[in-house]
């Protein structure tokens, strides 16, 4: 017969710490805690083997589970000299959940399990304390009501305001035995008349049902979404731990607290904590009562009575535990602990949440401390953290009246005046104003309206749309794809689902974090990026294989990349410099002329601006690789779509107001996602590709021969599906790229390479590579295509795949391993079997996720792009993917 109840306690340990998927970190960490000799109530573990036999067969427990709980509460009984239901001498225990990955919080508890009408009487006479005794029967009426039956903890919550507010106390600790012995009985009361039947009084009975009760909680609504947002598989499982109780709560010499071996919000290396005497562990983090805090390390005056001076004894042996406990898990521990009677229990460890600048500190001191190595420093260190310090965020102390969810597109906090059109955000911030542009949705034309914002809300799109993309890209805070608004352009104004109507000039804070919309100006604190910081990633660029390259369109965003540590630029988007200033015009000017002529004189007004990009971003990336992506949109997203944006267009071009928008009507498209775009463009209208190549290889010329620079310019043209289109492409970009050498007489090292970003190219990666010297996957437009999903319209329906389980995670988040990763796979190895020294990369939105860093070190790319703020994450991901493949 399968083991399914581990013991622990007294000495008798059936497991240790190595057992987490088995016994839960909880319950593998009381065992752990047992071996140590450290006081620790004796109790027993139901593995989690019985979560996944309770849910596989329809919420029934596995054959010689009943036995073997029998067994184990009989050792317990043994073990601490009283019987579980004995009316004179009971024992009673609480029952907890405990899953293989901590989800604080998110699924349930009981406490004082075991007792009724006649084990209370035993508790009274052995505690002397009428009050103690009934007050852990109300909890525990409280608990099991709600917890195992459902109630909502409003109905008996109220019955207690109401009866405090009767005897004319504040708090719970001040209602009398006599109090809460009628409180009992009134809970009694409420929940016959609102369950129909009566309290259970079997204490097994009572057992069974907690047990099941934390089982069922694993599926509970909190605790599939925590598992969701934190990667956590449902099929692990969770472990349920019984323990004999203690109490914190039997007089002045009793207390329950909870500590953290160093502060977890800075790191900073003190026993940070807090208490309270008299009490339940609840109480602590409920909020009833004021928690005190531990020492005096931070003590103002003011302050409650610190655990240090009223309980010195328990602290002193709590200060050594907190030792032993760092000594022994190499790791900051987060204890929950209770006094009784002046004895301490510790009653969990677990590593300790933290925010990533303490976890950055904690790491890189532990090292210089000679607890761990440099190597697991780095490992410690959860790549998506670093967000956290690269943006603004929202105090967390602060209140919020959110308004509107959408998704997290891209991180930091952002406050500003409503406005609804990219030109307004321009013209407001040129006046100082801070703004946040609102749109259904964005596109390259509103490139100078993002760029001028605090933050981005649009009520379309999903995590790799448009305004999610480039936002990330600028560093700006987003919040996309948020279906509770409607916005209505003509009345400059937005409604939420909620009721809230918000007006041009009003004021919204957007949390990119948490994508949540929230009314007025919302306090927010700023990134602190401390020596720390750098410290390990020194350590974190010692361990990696793989190159981390940006993706940017501008000079300021790359000296932000160059700043983070990007080793060059692996996607350079050249169409976002068609839409500044004077260029637009000139666009489409050429797109609007009917011949070759017409076309190249508007091209030449374009050139030496897009020049003028490129050696701004050269210089800032002087002796680093630059890859710059040929035009790629198609033509029609650089026409104006209202009629008074017509009209102004065929005034400044001088033609007929008609002709420009039958123009327009003409470039439309009904998919233009797979439409008229990237090199089909460069075949139609080479002379828009040439211009650029000029434009790209005149500024490294300029460089090379005026300022001593060492440039290798790499050229990437987008979309390919054919080898023929690759080679008609790459004859014009020499034949272009050599007339201006010749011109300049000096030597300039260029390559001539392709974004894989269809699946046809991926599978006859082997005849492309006759023609490229690298290869850049585009993840984004390859997730596509491999899906046939839109990224911008899939946001609508794609959480619920998530929620149902049809897919494991967003794969225009992550990368979809299974299908576009094998593509990309396929596509590499078939590149490099035609072209061993095939230079590859991806420059997609998974450049950046951590998981999708370490399946491309995985499969041998040489670099991932991606946005600047994201750059840091990388270069850890790329580390965590070394040391873990060592």
């Amino acid at each position: 017969m399968a083991k399914y109840v581990y013991s622990f306690g007294e000495g008798q340990v059936d497991g240790d710490g190595s057992m987490r998927e088995l016994l839960g970190g909880k319950g593998a960490n009381l065992a752990e805690m047992t071996l140590l000799g450290l006081p620790v109530p004796p109790g027993f573990t139901l593995t989690t083997e019985v979560c996944k036999e309770f849910y596989a067969h329809d919420c029934r427990y596995p054959e010689g589970l009943q036995q073997q709980m029998d067994a184990a509460l009989a050792t317990l009984e043994e073990q601490m000299g009283k019987g579980f239901g004995d009316r004179e001498n009971p024992l009673l225990v609480s029952v907890r959940s405990g899953a293989p990955a901590s989800m604080p919080g998110m699924m349930d508890t009981v406490l004082n399990l075991g007792l009724n009408d006649e084990t209370i009487q035993g508790i009274i006479a052995q505690s002397n304390d009428p009050r103690f005794a009934y007050d852990s029967y109300r909890r525990f009426i409280q608990m099991y009501a709600n917890v195992v039956m459902g109630l909502d903890g409003e109905i008996l919550e109220k019955l207690l305001e109401e009866k405090k507010q009767a005897k004319g106390v504040e708090q719970d600790n001040q209602l009398s035995a006599e109090d809460l012995q009628l409180l009992v009985a009134e809970f009694k009361a409420r929940y016959r008349q609102e369950l129909g039947c009566d309290f259970p009084e079997d204490p097994h009975q009572q057992l069974l049902g907690a047990v099941g009760a934390v089982f069922g909680s694993w599926m509970n609504q909190r605790a599939v979404t925590y598992r969701r947002l934190h990667d956590i598989p449902s099929h692990w499982g969770t472990a349920v731990n019984v323990q004999a109780m203690v109490f914190g709560n039997m007089g002045d010499d009793c207390a329950t607290g909870v500590a953290f071996t160093r502060d977890p919000s800075t790191g900073e290396n003190y026993f940070y904590g807090e208490y309270l005497v008299n009490a339940q562990g609840e109480d602590v983090v409920a909020g009833i009562r004021t928690p005190q805090p531990l020492n005096n390390a931070k003590y103002k005056e003011g302050d409650l009575p610190t655990m240090e001076d009223v309980l010195p004894q328990c602290y002193g042996q709590l200060l050594e535990i907190r030792e032993t406990l760092e000594k022994h898990y190499r790791e900051m521990q987060d204890v929950e602990f209770t006094i009784e009677t002046g004895r301490l229990y510790m009653l969990q460890t677990r590593s300790g949440k933290r925010t990533a600048h303490a976890a950055i500190r904690i790491a890189v001191e532990m090292v210089q401390e000679g607890l761990i190595s440099e190597r697991e420093a780095v490992l410690r260190v959860d790549p998506e953290q670093l967000d956290q310090l690269l943006h603004p965020s929202i105090d967390p102390t602060a209140e919020k009246n959110i308004i509107a969810k959408g998704l997290p597109a891209s991180p930091g906090a952002a406050s500003g005046k409503v406005v609804f059109n990219a030109d307004e955000a321009e013209e407001q911030h040129r006046l100082k104003q801070r703004v946040i542009l609102v749109r259904i949705e964005t596109s390259p034309e509103d490139i100078h309206g993002m760029h001028a914002a605090e933050g981005i809300l649009t009520a379309r799109g999903g995590m790799t749309s448009h305004a999610a993309v480039v936002a990330r890209g600028m560093g700006k805070c987003c919040v996309a794809g948020c279906g509770d608004l409607k916005i209505d352009y003509e009345k400059q104004l937005l409604v939420t689902k909620s009721g809230h109507t918000i007006k041009r000039g009003d004021v919204i804070t957007l949390d990119g974090s948490a994508g949540e919309v929230i009314l007025g100006d919302v306090p927010k604190v700023q990134p602190a990026v401390s020596g720390d910081f750098a410290t390990l990633m020194g350590w974190a660029d010692k361990f990696r294989r793989l190159k981390v390259r940006t993706n940017a369109d501008t000079p300021k965003d790359s000296k932000v990349a160059r700043e983070f540590g990007a080793e060059g630029i692996g996607l350079c988007r050249t169409e976002h410099m068609f839409f500044e200033g004077e260029r637009i015009q000139a666009v489409r000017e050429m797109i609007l002329s009917s011949d070759l002529e017409g076309r190249k004189k508007a091209l030449a007004k374009i050139m030496p601006m897009q020049k003028g990009d490129f050696i701004g971003i050269f210089r800032e990336m002087k002796g680093l690789p630059v890859t710059i992506r040929l035009l790629d949109p198609p033509l029609h997203e650089f026409l104006p779509q209202t009629d008074d944006d017509v009209a102004e267009l065929a005034a400044v071009a001088g033609i007929r107001f008609s002709e420009v928008k039958e123009h327009v009507e003409e470039l439309h498209e009904f998919n233009p996602m797979l439409g008229h775009r990237g090199c089909r463009l460069g075949i139609t209208y080479p002379e828009v590709y040439d211009m650029q190549v000029q434009a790209i290889m005149e500024a490294a010329c300029e460089l090379v021969k005026n300022e001593g620079f060492e440039i290798v310019p790499e050229i990437m043209v987008p979309l390919v599906a054919h080898v023929n289109e690759l080679r008609i492409l790459r004859e014009n970009a020499v034949k272009v790229a050599e007339a201006v050498l010749a011109r300049y007489a000096v030597k300039v090292d260029y390559q001539i390479g392709t974004m894989i970003e269809l699946p046809r190219a991926a599978l006859l990666a082997d005849k492309i590579a006759r023609e490229a010297d690298f290869f850049s996957f585009g993840t984004n437009d390859l997730t596509q295509t491999t899906y046939g999903l839109s990224r911008d319209d899939a946001g609508r329906f794609l959480p619920d795949y998530v929620d149902s389980g049809v897919f494991r995670s967003d794969p225009f988040v992550k990368l979809d391993r299974a299908g576009v990763g094998q593509l990309v796979q396929m596509g590499t190895e078939k590149g490099r079997r035609t072209r061993p020294d095939l230079k590859v990369g991806i420059c997609g939105e998974h450049g950046g996720e951590p998981s999708s860093v370490i399946f491309c070190h995985q499969i041998g790319l040489d670099y991932v792009s991606c946005s600047p703020y994201r750059v840091p994450i990388a270069r850890l991901a790329a580390a965590h993917a070394a040391l873990q493949g060592d």
